[in-house]
């Protein structure tokens, strides 16, 4: 069952169709603490109506994504169908940052039947890393 393309669709519930978000309140609330970004400087109300072809960036969790929408859906749907409808243009050495900030978030060794936390040292590359200072 595929789903049908519609033309207008708020941001925050594209955002959570396309899976990016695991509730729509989730969405609507990034949007409205400006993590949502309209060609990446203009901060979006959850009302915004999606257009084919805008380019959003959007910060979840600490992470930057950059995406372009590509098909325009307003129902959730399965991750493969989820992932044409929209292009990661996230630059390369993001995605980079990332991956390291992320490594120190899970450590290799194991306290117990838990993972261990970052250490004091490991905390203060991913600060350094992130930019935080």
């Amino acid at each position: 069952m595929h789903s049908i393309e519609v033309t207008k669709v708020r941001i925050d519930k594209y955002l959570w169709a396309i899976r990016l978000f695991k509730t729509r309140s989730l969405a609507a609330a990034a949007c409205n603490e400006g993590k949502v970004k309209l060609d990446q400087e203009n901060p979006v109300k959850a009302s915004k109506i999606v257009k084919t072809g805008e380019i959003f960036s959007i910060r979840i969790e600490g992470k930057r994504s950059v995406i372009q929408t590509v098909k325009i859906i307003e129902k959730r749907v399965a991750a493969p169908l989820a992932i044409e409808c929209y292009n990661d243009i996230t630059p390369e050495e993001e995605k980079e940052k990332q991956k390291l900030v992320s490594a120190f978030y899970f450590p290799s060794g194991k306290k117990g039947n838990k993972q261990a936390r970052p250490t004091k040292k490991d905390r203060r590359k991913i600060t350094e890393l992130r930019g935080d200072i």
